[in-house]
This record gives C-alpha cells, sequence and structure tokens, in this order.
C-alpha cells in the first residue's frame, strides 16, 4: 500500500470481529514493528501476543471500568461541542462503547512493554513528565499500526490498561524492570473500518524558525 495513504486513512477501529487472522499476517506486522527506530539501536520494547481467551476475558474486566469512567466525562463534554463535531464524537464514543464489551473477542491484543535501562531518556531530570523515553516505543506502535492498515486489519492504541499495570503485568508475566505503555486490540473490521481522517493542517502544526510562525 502507498505509505501516504496507508497513513492519510489509519483511523482508529475499535469495532472488530472475532475472525482469526492467519499467522503469516501476525508475523508480518510484528516484523514491521521491529523496524522501528529505537534510542541507541537497543530496542527496549517487546509485544506480547495475547491470544489465550481466559487472559483477553481478564484484560477486558479490568478495561471496561476504566473506560466507563472516561467515557462519561467523554459524554458531558459531547453536550458543549458544535453540532457536526459532536456527531462525530458520539460515534467514536459508541465504537468505543463497544470494545470495551467486545475486547474479550478480537482475535488479538498486542500488549507493548518497555525497560527503561534500555532507554536513553534524556528529558528524565527535567521539570516536566518526561517523555523521550516513549520516542523509543512508539514508532513501533505506529509501524504496527501501519502495517495492520496495509494488511486489511483493523487496529486502534489504547493506553488506559497502564493504569491496571500491575495487574497486568502479573497477568502476563511481565518481568521486573518491564512496563506497559500500549495495548493495541487488533482483528477485521465490523463495517467499514479504515478511511480518511480529519486533522489540522500542516500550516497550523508546523512552525519555521519559532513558534507560531507558520512554515508556510
Amino acid at each position: 500500500m502507498e505509505i501516504y495513504e496507508a497513513m492519510s486513512t489509519l483511523r482508529a477501529v475499535r469495532r472488530l470481529r472475532p475472525d482469526p487472522i492467519p499467522e503469516d499476517v501476525l508475523k508480518r506486522v510484528l516484523t514491521a514493528a521491529t523496524w522501528a527506530p529505537t534510542g541507541g539501536n537497543q530496542q527496549g520494547w517487546r509485544i506480547i501476543l495475547v491470544r489465550d481467551p481466559a487472559k483477553k476475558q481478564t484484560l477486558e474486566d479490568l478495561y471496561r471500568p476504566l473506560w466507563d469512567a472516561y467515557a462519561e466525562g467523554y459524554a458531558n463534554r459531547l453536550e458543549k461541542m458544535p453540532e457536526d463535531e459532536r456527531v462525530k464524537s458520539g460515534r467514536a464514543l459508541e465504537a468505543g462503547n463497544y470494545l470495551s464489551t467486545h475486547l474479550h473477542e478480537v482475535p488479538a491484543i498486542a500488549v507493548f512493554t518497555f525497560n527503561p535501562a534500555m532507554m536513553a531518556i534524556t528529558d528524565a531530570g527535567l521539570d516536566r513528565p518526561s517523555v523521550v523515553g516513549g520516542g523509543s516505543v512508539y514508532p513501533a506502535v505506529q509501524n504496527l499500526l501501519l502495517a495492520c492498515r496495509n494488511e486489511g486489519l483493523g487496529c486502534v492504541l489504547t493506553t488506559l490498561l497502564c493504569m491496571e499495570e500491575k495487574q497486568v503485568c502479573e497477568l502476563l508475566e511481565i518481568p521486573e524492570g518491564w512496563y506497559t505503555c500500549a495495548h493495541v486490540p487488533i482483528g477485521y473490521a465490523v463495517g467499514g473500518g479504515h478511511g480518511p481522517i480529519t486533522r489540522r493542517p500542516a500550516e497550523e502544526m508546523a512552525f519555521t524558525d519559532s513558534f507560531g510562525n507558520s512554515f508556510s
């Protein structure tokens, strides 16, 4: 698939069928993740591909109350949105509700783990939340998402389960020193799946030489 087309049509697909994914397809999307750059080429991340029904059900049981709490606030914000935004965001909320009660049915959940001891986290000492370490993990997540798009698979990056990290680590036997940062349900879409996305234009997002000075 042409790369710009893949990037511009990579939607968050939350309605997924339980149909199995062929092993060769899974191998390709996992391989794509390994091609991502990391600090010092250390690749201080690992993926646990969760396919066991009992473990998927446990992840759903942990995820659902977190989603319900998030969705309540999201629904309140919907009331203040313009009509066109409210309709679109309402559909996203409904899809999120669907995922929260069908997570156990998806054929695979890619749980991304990371080891900070294998990362050059250059902003760790600054007086703000540290984000640099994510630069050695999230490119792999994006590679996985784009590969899923290329293979006709639906997928979505979720992070709410990071709030239940202790339980997730115990469930998946994640060793000490490793932590979670992303949970990606993968499967074939119910309905349309991916399609054109809406984002702010580059003129609003990219600057020249100083903050706020549009590059155009």
